[in-house]
Formats: C-alpha cells, structure tokens, sequence
C-alpha cells in the first residue's frame, strides 16, 4: 500500500442494514475503532431518520448516505442540498435518473459531502437489466461504462458499481475519482440475494477505492471477527486517493475510452 493509499479500516465500509436505530448504533459500539466508516441504506434510514446519522456523526464515524436518489432533478437538488447539511461523506444518486437529474445534484452539492452515482445494482445480472431497459443486454459492464461516463461528464465524484466492472470504469474515470463497490464476499460465502459480486482483493486489484459490506459481517456470530477477515482481505488492494470535493473531480475534456 502507498503513502498516500487509507488504511484498509477507512477502505472497508460496513452496511447497516438494520431495521433500527439501537440495532444500527449497537453495533457501531460493538465494532468499536475496528470500523470508521458506515453505510446508511434506506431500511435504516427510513427506520431512524437523520437522527442516525447525527449519532454517527457524533461518535466520529464517516457516513455513506445510499438514498438512490431518483427524482425530477428539483427533487433530487433539493434532496441533496438536505444530505450536505447532515454531513454525509458520500451520497448516493441513481444513474439510471439521467443527465439533467445528474447535472441538478451536482449543482446543488455543496460542501464536503462527494456525490456518487450509483450505476447497475449489483441484484442485476444481464436477462434482469434488460427486462427493465425493454431491450438485450448481452454486456452489463457495457451499460455501467457508458452510466459512469455520464456520470463524469456532469461532474459527480465516482460511481458505485460491481467487482466485475471497477476495472472498466477505472478507465472512463479520471485520477482520484471513487470508484465503490458493494456484494463483497470472502470466498466460499453466499451471495444471497447478489448476482454480481467478488471478494475485497478482486474488488482493490481492479480497482475499487472502497468496498461495502454488509451481510458476511452484520449477519455474522462475531462481527468483530468477520470484520477482521474482510480488512485482513483487503490489505493487498491498491490504496484509494485523498477525497476531492465534487468540483475538484469535473474536469473537461474527452473521456478516456472504456476498458475492454
């Protein structure tokens, strides 16, 4: 890991997807230091509210707010402009909104919060995108490459996508850009209800800056153990780069071609 790269606990976001706030903040404490970065999902925040982000916020933890914002763009400006104001790290956008929706988040974010907009779910494979798209999809990492380059055209500050596609949007993305992907599983796990997923060194070897888990260590007897693996897991990734502001990462210019 270089210098510059974050320590594999900052790398290794855990997903609370608990149906409350004492069972969200329990085990935030049963973690301890062992972890300094928390997804809130919208079980969760639906649960709590943004009160549990504030008691997050307050215990020194950096929040990854994943709302899949997808509205008329007033809607999701709004909307983010409310995220900033809680002290997000990340916050999430749908792709699939389109450019103006994009354009109008990116415009309202304002502060340290970087957007991230959020490509294919990684429950998607091929048959199942193509049923909501009206057509084939012979390649999903085709459909996330050209998302992720709309992303970077309007100005967001990464994506969100699979193990099985960080490399190619690697390619569309410029230098310091966060490229996350959740469904991480040590191998010989259940994927569940995933149908893309990979494990924290395929993940960092193809270049992810964080992976988010969820399942394999809320769901575990031992958290603390299970959460040990996984940083274990990813300690022969490639280190992320220093988190930019949203403008920081809108440069102009042609966007690199896709990695095929």
């Amino acid at each position: 890991m270089s210098e510059s790269a974050a320590p594999a606990s900052d790398r290794v976001i855990v997903a609370l997807d608990v149906p409350s706030r004492r069972r969200a903040l329990g085990l935030v404490d049963r973690l301890g230091s062992a972890c300094t970065f928390y997804k809130v999902g919208l079980e969760l925040y639906t649960a709590a509210g943004p009160s549990v982000v504030a008691a997050l916020r307050a215990r020194g933890k950096d929040v990854f707010l994943d709302l899949k914002l997808h509205d008329t763009p007033n809607t999701v400006a709004r909307a983010v402009a409310r995220g900033g104001e809680l002290e997000a790290r990340f916050l999430t956008v749908h792709a699939l909104g389109g450019r103006e929706m994009l354009a109008a988040a990116a415009e309202a974010a304002d502060g340290p919060t970087v957007l991230l907009g959020v490509t294919v779910l990684t429950s998607l494979d091929g048959q199942a995108l193509g049923a909501v798209l009206g057509r084939r999809v012979e390649d999903v990492g085709e459909e996330v490459g050209r998302l992720s380059a709309m992303v970077r055209e309007v100005g967001l500050g990464g994506v969100v996508c699979s193990v099985g596609e960080a490399r190619r949007v690697k390619g569309t993305l410029a230098p310091g850009w966060e490229v996350v992907t959740p469904g991480i599983r040590l191998p010989g796990s259940r994927a569940h209800d995933q149908r893309r997923v990979g494990t924290p060194d395929q993940a960092f070897r193809a270049g992810a800056t964080r992976i988010v888990v969820g399942r394999p260590v809320t769901s575990a007897l031992d958290p603390v153990v299970a959460l040990a693996k996984m940083v274990a897991a990813s300690e022969d990734g490639t280190g992320c780069p220093p988190l930019q502001s949203n403008a920081a990462r809108s440069s102009p210019g042609s966007i690199p071609p896709r990695d095929r």
